[in-house]
C-alpha cells in the first residue's frame, strides 16, 4: 500500500486522472505515459531526486548520471565510486527534470526520442522499484 488512511491524496488522484485521460484520450506513447507516471508518483511520494547538482559534491557538471542509491544526478568523478549510477543522455536528463518540476497540467506536454525514451523508461523503471522495494507492473494495469 503506498498511501495510510486518512492521508491527503490530492495530487496522487489528480496525476491519476491526468494519466488515464492521456492514455484514453491522445496518442501519445504509452510507455512515455506510464514512465512520466511513475516518477512523478515516486517524487510526490517523497522520493523526488536530486536534479540540479551532483548530489555528492554540488558541482554541476556537462555529462549526466544517475544514481539509484542516492536519489538523484552525480557527475562523472562522483559516478565512478557509485555502481548503481547510469549514464544517461542531456534529453533523458531533461525529461526527468521536466517530470519532477512541471505544473501538473503541462506534465505531459513533452515528447522524447526513441533513443532517450529507452534510457528513460529504464531509469524510472529502477528508481520506481528500487524506492518501494517492490517490482510493479503498472503496464499490465492499464
Amino acid at each position: 500500500m503506498l498511501l495510510g488512511e486518512n492521508e491527503n491524496c490530492f495530487n496522487i488522484m489528480q496525476l491519476l486522472l491526468n494519466t488515464l485521460y492521456m492514455i484514453s484520450e491522445t496518442d501519445k506513447d504509452l510507455d512515455l505515459i506510464l514512465s512520466i507516471f511513475k516518477l512523478r508518483l515516486i517524487s510526490i511520494l517523497g522520493f523526488r531526486p536530486k536534479i540540479d547538482k551532483c548530489i555528492s559534491c554540488n558541482e554541476e557538471s556537462d555529462k549526466y548520471y544517475f544514481s539509484l542509491r542516492d536519489n538523484g544526478i552525480k557527475c562523472e568523478a562522483c559516478s565512478r565510486q557509485d555502481k548503481s549510477s547510469m549514464t544517461m543522455s542531456y534529453s533523458t536528463f531533461n525529461a526527468i527534470k521536466y517530470t519532477v518540476t512541471a505544473p501538473s497540467k503541462k506534465l505531459f506536454s513533452f515528447n522524447i526520442k526513441d533513443d532517450s525514451l529507452e534510457e528513460f523508461k529504464l531509469i524510472v523503471k529502477l528508481y520506481f522499484n528500487e524506492k518501494l522495494e517492490k517490482e510493479y507492473k503498472l503496464e499490465d494495469i492499464f
